[in-house]
């Protein structure tokens, strides 16, 4: 189930107990609601009402709990949870005025505990709740991915880049694109799952996204094979291997919709394959 999945993460952030925020699972063609936005089609025009009074009273209530230093935050997390379920029913206006509430989220800030780890439940449900926003949500994920204020707080990383991936925002892929440079792995990784979610967007963008995986994937097999073949393992090289190898695998099979599993074979598939068209055959 999508809600135990989200719990999950969310407990991951904080052991105690929270309150779920619930993905809705209504269709965007059901409610009016504006759909994530991939380049290839423009978003179905909202006609759903705005100014709700409702809207102005959970945002409203949103903003003075973040206000807490923390200590509400469990609510807050609840306000959220309500957002999300009325998110689809929004008009532009309201879906802005939402967003912008998330949003506001991020710039609160959380002590740390005596480890040094903070509480950073709120942001962790705020990235997970705006995955079902877009496409109005996926600028204020790239605002904090790799913001200076959250930058070290590696767990809301790994959730805001993959809520980013969720919105299949063609902006967003490009982003994502260019984190496939950073040191980090498990942001590599997190970045590689993300462009998992743009399997069905123009296959001209597909493989340019697969290019970018693949040459990824082949430079950290060979640094790890070379310390491997000298018996001078390289630590570092072998993590980043191991870290990111099976995300990109899985988002390979997801772009090209063909299934392999060794990196040597992905590299002989894309050198025969790179000019067919993918979406007529299993080439």
């Amino acid at each position: 189930m999508i809600a135990n999945r989200i719990l999950a993460m969310l407990c991951l952030a904080a052991p105690s107990a929270l309150p779920l925020v619930v993905v809705p699972t209504a269709t965007a063609s059901s409610t009016g609601a504006a759909q994530p936005f991939s380049g290839q089609e423009k978003p179905a025009e909202n006609t759903n009402p705005d100014n709700r009074p409702e809207i102005k009273a959970l945002v409203e209530d949103l903003g003075k709990r973040i206000e807490k230093r923390g200590k509400e935050d469990h609510e807050a997390i609840s306000v959220v949870d309500k957002l999300v379920q009325e998110f689809p029913k929004c008009g532009p206006k309201d879906r802005g005025v939402v967003v912008a509430a998330l949003d506001k989220c991020f710039t609160v800030k959380r002590q740390e505990d005596q480890e040094g780890v903070r509480d950073n439940k709120l942001y962790i449900a705020c990235a997970v709740a705006l995955r079902t926003m877009a496409p109005e949500s996926a600028k204020v994920l790239m605002t904090w991915i790799g913001s200076k204020e959250h930058k070290k707080d590696v767990p809301l990383q790994e959730k805001l880049i993959q809520s980013l991936g969720k919105t299949k925002d063609e902006a967003g892929r490009k982003f994502l694109i260019k984190l496939l440079n950073d040191k980090n792995s498990r942001i590599l990784a997190a970045s590689a799952e993300a462009l998992g979610e743009y399997g069905d967007i123009d296959l001209k963008l597909r493989k340019e996204t697969f290019e970018e995986l693949l040459k990824l994937l082949m430079e950290a097999k060979a640094a790890n094979d070379a310390g491997q073949a000298s018996n001078q393992s390289d630590p570092i090289a072998a993590e980043k291997y191991n870290t990111i190898a099976a995300p990109i695998i899985s988002a390979l099979q997801k772009l090209a919709k063909h299934d392999e599993h060794d990196p040597n074979e992905w590299q002989r598939w894309w050198n025969k394959n790179k000019r067919e068209n993918w979406d007529e055959k299993d080439a």
